[in-house]
């Protein structure tokens, strides 16, 4: 029986922060400090147990990736024309044809007929994911081509693929003065971030111990990812709320990250008579 990495429950406390965008007072960011401030990495080879049950080798590539818009299908379209064929293990069968059609299957979509764009699903994964044994190397094509033209992965691949398990969600807000706003919402995209099939994945990281092992917080490693989404002006005010609030410690931290370890804060005494000399300090052990 195969040994799947324990998750935490999707329910706990969380903090957030809300702050006006520097370079934009009508843009406010909502941020999941709880999630920002956290341990995860991604592990896809190191410990990926995968979506779907005895393909560990899969990590989240093994539905293919939805496009978001026009854009984004023509980002990846251009980089499709780069790929080489040592970066690309199905490049015979890919460059035939790379995406296809996927019919929704619930609600309002499927009574309107509505199909969406997918890349193309080969032998189980996805046709851009390399294979354990490919001589250049097993995992997405796009990512590897991206590194080695000295590019972040975000140029290359769907943004579905490089945001994740970022999720952002943004919507117009009238206040009650009448004023509207664009809020941001920044946040960990867990199993409820997929619908209701998220609950039938095999197993999901953002959730599990076994992925939060990075030495910095999310914070500093999505640093590009987070400031694609945002704009860098509103990227550096929440890495500097996110670091103050590390500072000081947070009240609800991640729990599939490892436990704080306490700073230790001196604690001044002061003396009940004034004038009976300085205050001293009582430092913790």
């Amino acid at each position: 029986m195969e040994d799947v990495p324990p998750e935490v429950p999707l329910d706990f406390a969380r903090e957030w922060v809300e702050f006006p965008d520097p370079a934009d007072p009508r843009h406010i960011v909502r941020a999941d400090l709880t999630w920002l401030a956290s341990a995860w990495t991604c592990i896809f080879g190191r410990g990926c147990a995968g979506v779907v049950a005895g393909r560990p080798d899969d990590g989240c590539c093994s539905h293919g990736a939805f496009f978001a818009d026009e854009d984004d299908l023509a980002r990846v379209t251009s980089a499709v024309a780069d790929l080489a064929d040592e970066d690309w293990q199905l490049a015979p069968v890919g460059r035939r044809a790379w995406t296809e059609q996927d019919r929704a299957e619930e609600g309002q979509a499927a009574e309107e007929g509505v199909r969406s764009l997918r890349t193309r699903v080969v032998d189980g994964a996805c046709v851009f994911l390399n294979r354990p044994g490919f001589p250049g190397g097993a995992g997405c094509a796009l990512h590897r081509m991206a590194l080695r033209e000295g590019l972040h992965p975000l140029v290359t691949k769907p943004d579905v693929c490089w945001q994740l398990p970022m999720r952002r969600e943004q919507e117009e807000v009238e206040r009650p003065d009448g004023t509207k706003v664009r809020v941001s919402t920044i946040g960990e995209f867990d199993r409820r971030g997929w619908g209701a099939g998220g609950h039938d994945l095999h197993w999901w990281c953002t959730g599990s111990p076994a992925a939060h092992v990075a030495a910095e917080p999310l914070v500093l490693t999505y640093a590009a990812e987070l400031t694609t989404l945002l704009g860098a002006p509103a990227y550096e005010e929440l890495r500097r709320l996110t670091e103050a609030r590390l500072d000081h410690g947070l009240v609800a931290p991640h729990p599939a990250s490892p436990a704080p370890v306490p700073v230790p804060v001196p604690v001044v005494l002061h003396r009940r008579r004034p004038g009976a000399g300085p205050p001293f300090e009582v430092r913790p052990h």
